[in-house]
């Protein structure tokens, strides 16, 4: 053990020549400078910089772009376009300009009060009212006229708080510019990917969002009545060279034809989309009879007992004070109206789309074709597609079912691939190895391994579907959306609070059911 010899991390010497020469051939041109000041900076011992680049604190974002170093080009951009806005109003900005405006507008209703007031005396009227509104303009005049006074005598305080900022940002940017990028050049080193050198390609592109980018900025924000053109996107200008008809614009004319299609559809294939809403009727009215229809006592009794068997007795106790709740605050039928459409939405979710997951599980190619449409599913918002599946479905509690498994089918489909894609491939072959057919690989292997991301996928979808129940409800759906919907549109808050609580309290309930029920299989 005595012969053991530490070595002190000071003592470990480096190969100067060869970190020379990585370090010039990383910067390229005026190489000899950052040798020296990278190697300033592996010495420093404090964490403030202890190099100043000229050339970073007078071009600023130019430099950065030259060397590559966008992070920085772009925060520097950002703040010098701040400190010349200022700069900007200071010089000839009109700070003046909205009391300017408010003074022409009490100055025209002044004048005409005092010309009514002129007229009812005339015709022998009482012209004191107008006399008085005719006084709250003036006082007002030059109350704005004060305001418009004090703005202006401002311009010189905001060019000096410009021209610091400006200052400030120049030395920040030389300060840093060199700490900046000499982590550049650790990231070289690890990764030649990482641009290097110094690039008069992007010195150029730099250059060009420079000029674009500064001047409109500047000048949106100096000027009191900037340029329309670059306030507002030219569509009517743009679009009136292609379109002449009159009353016409690429909006209407898109969405007029979205609204023939939507008719053509209705029209063509009503028995299909009556097939659609009868099967999801059928489900969900044999569920509603079953929660609201058979005796409440009969229903918390199975939701009890179903929790204690398939989650253990904390979920059935929890359970059971959810069950108190929703009884007491009147929210019973409410409740399962809403379990019924959950489970309703669910049930279609599970059956389509377990088998959907399995098949694009083994087939990877099928998958990356229903990659983007399921992004498309579970993306778009909520309020955009409820408005297809009314033109083609009507209104009610179907429609609002079909929607909730427009949005809550995406995650069990991607779970159960995600679960499938797992499943090792020797374990599948040695199944086969010793006989098994195909459908007893995925019965008895495939399926079991890649139970826990299947449960999983079911758990998010029907949290998914139940985040829906207000959503739908805007539709005709019935539950406990329908009574926030109310607490919106009456602004009752402490019915809204209650109905929040029993959505809450019914999704837990769901959520510690599905989750138990698969923790004590697993657990046997």
């Amino acid at each position: 053990m005595s012969d053991i010899q530490v070595t002190a991390a000071s003592d470990i010497e480096i190969d100067k020549d060869a970190l020379d020469a990585s370090i010039a051939e990383f910067a390229e041109r005026n190489s000899d400078y950052y040798i020296e000041v990278f190697h300033k900076i592996h010495n420093r011992t404090g964490w403030l910089p202890n190099t100043f680049n000229v050339m970073a604190a007078l071009c600023g974002p130019l430099w950065a772009g030259a060397r590559a170093v966008w992070g920085f080009f772009w925060t520097f951009l950002l703040l010098e376009m701040i400190a010349w806005v200022q700069i900007g109003r200071g010089l000839w900005g009109d700070l003046g300009a909205d009391e300017m405006a408010k003074i022409e507008r009490f100055t025209a209703r002044a004048a005409e009060m005092r010309e009514k007031a002129a007229a009812a005396v005339a015709e022998g009227a009482d012209p004191s009212r107008y006399e008085a509104v005719a006084g709250n303009m003036e006082r007002a005049i030059a109350k704005a006229q004060e305001a418009a006074d004090v703005a202006s005598a401002q311009a010189m305080s905001i060019l000096v708080t410009g021209l610091v900022l400006l200052a400030v940002f120049k030395l920040v940017q030389g300060l840093w510019a060199n700490v900046t990028y000499e982590k550049q050049y650790s990231r070289w080193r690890i990764d030649r990917s990482v641009e290097s050198g110094f690039s008069t390609r992007n010195l150029v592109l730099g250059a060009i969002l420079v000029a674009v980018i500064a001047p409109l900025t500047i000048y949106r924000f100096t000027v009191s009545a900037p340029w329309e053109l670059i306030t507002a996107f030219p569509e009517k200008q743009i679009v009136g060279q292609f379109i002449s008809a009159e009353n016409e614009s690429l909006y209407t004319l898109t969405a007029k034809w979205f609204d023939e299609q939507f008719n053509a559809l209705a029209r063509n294939y009503d028995a299909f989309f009556d097939s659609i809403t009868w099967g999801i009727r059928t489900v969900l009215d044999a569920l509603i009879v079953a929660l609201n229809g058979t005796p409440w006592p009969v229903v918390m009794a199975v939701i009890l007992v179903s929790a204690w068997r398939l989650a253990g007795p904390r979920v059935a106790i929890f359970t059971a004070a959810v069950l108190t709740y929703v009884a007491l605050y009147g929210y019973w039928e409410e409740s399962m109206d809403t379990v019924a459409l959950v489970g309703a939405a669910a049930l279609f979710c599970v059956i389509v789309g377990i088998p959907l997951g399995i098949w694009f599980g083994k087939k990877p190619g099928a998958y990356r074709i229903a990659e983007p449409i399921l992004d498309l599913m579970q993306t778009l918002p909520a309020f955009v597609y409820l408005i297809p599946i009314i033109a083609l479905l009507g209104t009610g509690n179907p429609p609002g079912v079909f929607a909730t498994i427009f949005f809550g089918m995406p995650p069990v489909v991607r779970l159960t691939a995600l679960g499938m894609r797992g499943v090792p491939e020797p374990i599948k072959e040695a199944a086969t190895a010793f006989g098994a057919s195909r459908w007893q690989v995925l019965r008895d292997v495939e399926i079991p391994l890649a139970l826990p991301s299947i449960m999983a996928g079911v758990n998010q979808t029907i949290l998914m579907c139940l985040s829906m129940v207000v959503i739908i409800s805007l539709i005709g759906g019935q539950g406990l959306g329908k009574v926030i919907l109310e607490a919106l549109q009456y602004v009752a808050k402490g019915q809204g609070l209650l109905g929040g609580l029993a959505i809450l309290f019914v999704a837990m309930v769901m959520d510690r059911i599905v989750q138990g029920a698969f923790k004590r299989k697993d657990q046997k």
